[in-house]
């Protein structure tokens, strides 16, 4: 619920207030939200606070400029980002497919992980040993390395815009990702996650370094309405579009609306870069030279 509007040059500043308590909110989790039960949506550039004075998020129209990168970034990662998983948890809600699973959605990761696949796992056993980091590149820059070459610049432009935005939050995040080489270059990133036509239910995020701030941008291809990223507990959505980015606080529940297709190619391709704390907390302060052993060693187990 808005409480109070200002105007701060270009930027129009919200504040607000829960529209219920805490414990009514953890009753809606993993849940799916539905547009009357948001206030407003923003599609302007804008600043929201809690009534507390707490920042909830800070968007950005346009502000990823440069268009080659963003066509790039697109060109070499879709085909990834459409591979197909039942592995997200509370994020995709309560809905389950016929053998009981959760739905499978086409939701990714590239970067950095800290946990073993379970075919990974079963390699190991098979040759009775296991890695001693228990960090490993993922699948698309292990597999394909020149195409994830080709994303990086996006996700430069997103650090930058981080650092521009949220200087505290940055701050604290960099220093982190300044002392692992397990990390997207030159950024306070470890780990990228894509989404593709997914309406995430209530949740919030895990893993994620606990003093940084969540992103959010995304790249569309064809026509769609709906897919805003929402924090219902105050009332407030974004919708984010091609070039625009949303710097949030994710450790507070949020959503998407429902992606309503206008033609049946359409994709709704979005892309959240993060830092886990594992992969931090694992590899932190470890030698280039334990960083490529490692993970020659893991590329080497794999393929046998």
């Amino acid at each position: 619920m808005i409480i109070k509007k200002e105007k701060k040059g270009d930027i129009t500043v919200y504040h607000v207030k829960k529209n219920y308590d805490d414990d009514k909110m953890k009753q809606k989790m993993s849940t799916f939200i539905k547009p009357s039960d948001i206030d407003i949506i923003l599609t302007h550039s804008a600043d929201v606070y809690t009534e507390e004075g707490n920042l909830l998020l800070r968007f950005r129209k346009n502000a990823i400029s440069n268009k080659e990168h963003i066509t790039q970034f697109y060109d070499n990662i879709i085909k990834f980002a459409q591979n197909v998983t039942n592995n997200r948890g509370n994020a995709s809600g309560k809905k389950k497919s016929e053998d009981g699973s959760n739905a499978k959605v086409m939701t990714n990761i590239f970067g950095y992980f800290d946990k073993w696949g379970p075919s990974q796992k079963f390699i190991f056993k098979r040759l009775g040993k296991t890695p001693k980091i228990s960090v490993r590149e993922c699948r698309f820059n292990m597999e394909w390395p020149e195409q994830y070459k080709k994303t990086i610049p996006m996700i430069q432009d997103i650090d930058k815009l981080y650092e521009k935005l949220t200087p505290e939050q940055y701050k604290l995040q960099r220093k982190k990702a300044d002392e692992t080489h397990f990390k997207i270059p030159d950024t306070a990133f470890t780990t990228i996650t894509t989404n593709v036509n997914y309406q995430t239910s209530i949740h919030t995020d895990k893993g994620d370094d606990a003093e940084g701030f969540g992103n959010l941008a995304v790249i569309e291809q064809g026509e769609y309405t709906g897919g805003e990223t929402c924090f219902p507990q105050y009332g407030v959505g974004v919708d984010v579009r091609t070039g625009d980015v949303l710097f949030m606080n994710v450790h507070l529940p949020h959503a998407n609306l429902p992606i309503k297709k206008k033609t049946k190619d359409t994709k709704r391709l979005s892309i959240v870069c993060y830092l886990r704390e594992r992969v931090w907390k694992l590899t932190k302060g470890k030698s280039r030279k334990v960083y490529e052993r490692h993970n020659k060693t893991v590329k080497k187990m794999l393929k046998k």
